[in-house]
């Protein structure tokens, strides 16, 4: 309640700043904007998942209860609205021969699956752009392997997760413009999106694994960029300490790639990537990494390719996500403990297509259905139906 008290209050100081600016010219700009978006979703059976499910990563597998009945077969169906976001943005004077810029964005979809209808801190940064002399982001942003430019227009809270990594990182982000070409170094540190180990004996879920290493999260991007056209690369290193407390302090290393594009041919938008996913799921992602009994690690790997299509221009917007994934350590069970997202699935697949009207600028409808299926040993598939109301401001 305090916080939504202190959020209130911030936006209306935001308000009133804002209108006291449009007299008197003072060098601070408020910029208040976001969304109330409604979304109901029925899926035919259970799901791997996050937020009431709202997340949707896969099915879950077939599991006969004594009757010889699927325990996770049949529709369920429910209704949320906590991805409501609100956005406020300050430009400020220039420092240091740069334009500066903060940004505070919440929703409400808490921090844990416990914490649902809670605020949330989506994001809390700074900028400083010195225009042809680089920029530096320092604070809560997307994570370095979210390329904010391709995200896919699925609509449910995954955006294409856990084809298409999906979140956010406490990080100190340089970027160097070299004309159409970007270069980006980030160091990451974890919060929300934390690391698997074994924390005093017992598997758990913590920001200490990585936090003990002493080591950020590395990535190294460089993109390609015109109106039409963007394309590029990154490489991304994790680096945790599995095992809290070690005496012998052994860290494990996990190297991931990616390539993306985006391309706009008329009022058609084909954004696509692909991943070697060796330990993204602190990314919302797939794979993760195995202890072995001699007290070594070793990762275990998903390759992974998703497209987007979408109409962007009138009032119907139809779309379309496809996304594979396959697992290159499927069966290996030559492990004491596994940590991660999907070593028991061979292969994921998911086919999307999406309807959007858009009335105006505030007010959109979208229609949405969603297969996925899941290589167990028995594959299954889970059809989600989804239909979502959106208004911006």
């Amino acid at each position: 309640m305090k916080k939504s008290a202190l959020l209130i209050l911030s936006l209306a100081l935001g308000f009133a700043v804002q209108a006291q600016n449009d007299t008197d010219s003072k060098p601070f700009r408020f910029d208040f904007h976001g969304f109330v978006n409604p979304h109901f979703y029925a899926d035919s059976r259970s799901v791997v998942g996050g937020r009431e499910d709202m997340m949707l990563f896969y099915p879950k597998p077939i599991a006969i209860d004594a009757n010889g009945r699927d325990l996770n077969d049949g529709w369920q169906a429910n209704m949320m609205s906590i991805t409501t976001r609100l956005n406020l943005g300050v430009t400020g004077p220039d420092v240091l021969g740069a334009k500066t810029f903060a940004s505070v964005e919440g929703d409400f979809t808490g921090s844990t699956n416990a914490s649902n209808n809670d605020l949330r801190l989506r994001h809390a940064y700074i900028s400083l752009d010195w225009e042809r002399g680089g920029a530096l982001l320092v604070g809560q942003y997307w994570y370095a392997m979210v390329i904010p430019e391709i995200m896919p227009m699925t609509n449910p809270l995954n955006m294409g997760a856990p084809f298409h990594p999906y979140a956010r990182y406490n990080q100190v982000r340089y970027r160097i413009p070299l004309g159409p070409v970007e270069i980006a170094a980030t160091a990451m540190w974890q919060l929300d999106n934390a690391s698997q180990g074994l924390l005093n004996g017992a598997a758990a879920t913590s920001t200490l694994f990585a936090r003990n290493s002493l080591i950020p999260e590395l990535n190294l991007r460089v993109m390609y960029c015109t109106p039409s056209l963007l394309f590029g690369g990154a490489a991304n290193l994790k680096t945790i300490q599995p095992i809290v407390p070690d005496v012998e302090q052994r860290l494990h290393s996990s190297p991931s790639y990616t390539i993306f594009g985006k391309a706009r041919v008329g009022q058609l938008d084909i954004k696509a990537q692909t991943l070697l996913n060796n330990s993204l799921y602190e990314g919302c992602s797939l794979g993760g990494y195995l202890m072995l009994a001699d007290s070594t690690f070793s990762d275990w790997h998903f390759n992974t390719v998703w497209v987007d299509l979408s109409r962007n221009a009138g009032h119907w917007r139809p779309g379309l996500f496809l996304g594979y994934a396959k697992n290159k350590d499927f069966g290996n069970t030559g492990y004491a403990n596994c940590f991660g997202r999907g070593h028991d699935i061979e292969y994921l697949w998911r086919i999307q297509p999406r309807l959007t009207y858009r009335s105006g600028k505030a007010l959109s409808f979208t229609a949405e259905a969603e297969y996925t299926k899941a290589g167990y040993n028995t594959p299954v598939g889970n059809l989600r139906l989804s239909l979502t109301m959106q208004y911006d401001f």
